[in-house]
């Protein structure tokens, strides 16, 4: 038998008596925590993720099927369903400890209500947090407020919402002449905000405003009536957090014209939509958005048709960048 034949059958042994293959650690098949951080001149701020959830492709509206699996194509998405994030911005000015929107608990389903434990992992507790500013009251961002026996989670801290909203959501007159399965929408509203109410910590505002220093809220109905945005502005830098300007990220930048199925007013929703993407660009303005691709932070380029998102890339806050 020649050396080869002999090396062959020597592995093939090896191989018999080592069993299959396998690693030395199993594997984790867990995610990191649902944060990011980034400075903002003095503020640090801190992007908080909720979970995900899958967006059916028939919530977009006056665009055709073609044309939206093109759009999904060009970002490597498959529908009819997309996968969409629910996103949360904690903002440590210095001197107060601001969330904006709180999330959707676990009256979604299992894949959302991740704001407090990742708010956790990132460093701080709900205790901590001075002041919340919500966007729109709908139920995946105040759902968070309470914890599922109705006490405020966000004990110690001041709740912000736009008047018309209230007006809106909180409305039992209202509710009541909606149709039955939209009725359980002004519920969690009235739920979200009820601990708040009875303790004296729940604001309105009318318009556009500065609530706390360096912080505005910005009018951007048409989602929902009062849905407000909020510009964040320290040493030279800025920062809009959207709310819900974008379901679709692929679909409605390119196309700011397609509305979604939850939009209270559509057409207003697109004037307001193409409005500030307009002026994101022009100002090279950095945005969030709470339906965007986690961390939701970055900026909107301007495309010869639509926009373009441009994601913010990773970098490390060390003490020599911070403040800068």
């Amino acid at each position: 038998m020649n050396t080869k034949k002999i090396l062959a059958l020597f592995a093939a042994a090896l191989l018999v008596f080592a069993g299959p293959a396998s690693a030395d650690a199993p594997q984790q098949k867990t995610q990191v925590p649902g944060y990011y951080r980034l400075m903002l001149g003095n503020f640090e701020v801190t992007a908080l993720y909720d979970g995900a959830i899958d967006l059916d492709e028939k919530l977009l509206k006056d665009i055709g099927k073609r044309d939206i699996q093109r759009l999904l194509a060009r970002q490597f998405l498959r529908g009819p369903k997309v996968q969409t994030a629910v996103n949360a911005y904690l903002v440590n000015t210095g001197s107060k400890l601001v969330l904006v929107d709180a999330g959707a608990a676990k009256l979604f389903g299992p894949g959302l209500g991740n704001i407090v434990d990742n708010l956790k992992a990132a460093g701080y507790t709900p205790e901590q947090v001075d002041t919340v500013l919500i966007t729109h009251l709908h139920g995946d961002h105040v759902n968070g407020l309470v914890t599922p026996d109705g006490k405020a989670v966000f004990s110690n801290a001041e709740v912000w919402s736009a008047k018309a909203d209230n007006d809106f959501w909180l409305s039992l007159d209202i509710a009541a002449k909606a149709p039955k399965d939209f009725q359980g929408f002004f519920k969690m509203s009235r739920d979200a905000a009820a601990p708040y109410l009875a303790a004296g910590k729940w604001k309105t505002f009318d318009s556009d405003r500065e609530l706390l220093a360096g912080i505005s809220s910005v009018d951007t109905h048409g989602h929902t009536p009062g849905h407000a945005s909020y510009l964040f502005q320290s040493g030279g830098q800025k920062l809009l957090v959207l709310g819900d300007l974008v379901h679709n990220h692929a679909v409605q930048f390119a196309r700011p014209e397609v509305a979604f199925e939850y939009d209270n007013d559509p057409k207003q929703a697109v004037l307001t939509r193409k409005r500030i993407f307009f002026q994101a660009a022009r100002d090279k303005l950095m945005v969030a958005g709470m339906h965007l691709p986690f961390p939701g932070i970055g900026h909107v380029r301007k495309e010869p048709k639509g926009y373009a998102w441009v994601p913010a890339e990773f970098a490390p806050i060390s003490p020599s960048t911070a403040g800068k």
